[in-house]
């Protein structure tokens, strides 16, 4: 593994740590419209690097396969959605927005399970990188370095307000701003772990690595459809989600064809 991929595999966690540093600046914490746009940019990110990062490459690489080409990508995705949907329901995990918890009951307390729910966010983003980088050591024609580094900055950039989002809120009932802000960074610890575990992997994804990428793209989009946008569109204000959802789409859209 060159420095390269080491920067690559890291950036999200440093992101997402960034973003929890917020608690040392932003002493009245999140307001409402700042929270939905951020969590809107997130969503938009997330879609977009879904997509052109992996849906598409997951395609290209089946061209031989005719118009059967979205076969492996159409099932992978559809395994991601169920893989974070069991996790989803089997994991104990607490929403920055929510009062009620989800998953089985525990004795978990409430900044536990919040760091839990974006715990559980971060999972597939950690593979997706790991994926792009499972293929690029693997030798895989579509995969290459460029793409592998925008996804990553991409993920990063998303991860900047998930880090605020986690530990702001934790900081306004009272929690320390040192402790805040580790339980935001730490959230994302599972990124490198996730990429690191994935890409050890490679040999056995090779052969699959179209259903691989559509898997994490599948995760993805879970994330999304299941929490983000619901909370960036509840109660007022929903228009400013729209737009951000919007400026992070377009934004990773641009990075990904500029720079890949």
């Amino acid at each position: 593994m060159n420095i390269w991929m080491l920067i690559g595999v890291f950036a999200p966690f440093f992101g997402t740590a960034l973003g929890a540093a917020g608690v040392f600046v932003l002493r009245g914490g999140l307001g409402d419209r700042l929270r939905r746009s951020l969590l809107g940019f997130a969503s938009g990110v997330m879609v977009a690097a879904s997509v052109w990062s992996l849906l598409i490459p997951a395609m290209d690489q089946c061209a031989d396969m005719g118009k059967l080409a979205f076969l492996p990508a159409a099932g992978g995705f559809l395994a991601g959605v169920f893989f974070l949907l069991l996790l989803d329901r089997f994991v104990p995990h607490l929403h920055a927005c929510s009062e009620e918890p989800e998953g089985p009951r525990c004795a978990l307390g409430r900044s536990a399970m919040m760091v839990l729910a974006v715990t559980l966010h971060n999972i597939p983003e950690g593979m997706a990188v790991g994926v792009m980088f499972a293929g690029l050591l693997s030798g895989g024609e579509a995969m290459t370095l460029a793409g592998a580094m925008t996804l990553s900055a991409g993920i990063a950039i998303q991860n900047f307000p998930e880090g605020a989002i986690i530990s702001m809120p934790l900081r306004s009932e009272g929690m320390s701003a040192r402790r805040a802000f580790a339980y935001g960074a730490l959230s994302g610890i599972v990124e490198p772990a996730a990429a690191l575990i994935t890409m050890a992997l490679a040999a056995y994804l090779t052969p699959v690595l179209p259903f691989t990428l559509a898997f994490a793209a599948g995760a993805m989009i879970y994330v999304v459809v299941e929490e983000l946008i619901p909370e960036s569109a509840a109660g007022g204000h929903s228009n400013i989600g729209t737009i951000a959802f919007a400026l992070g789409f377009a934004l990773m859209m641009a990075l990904d064809v500029a720079l890949a």
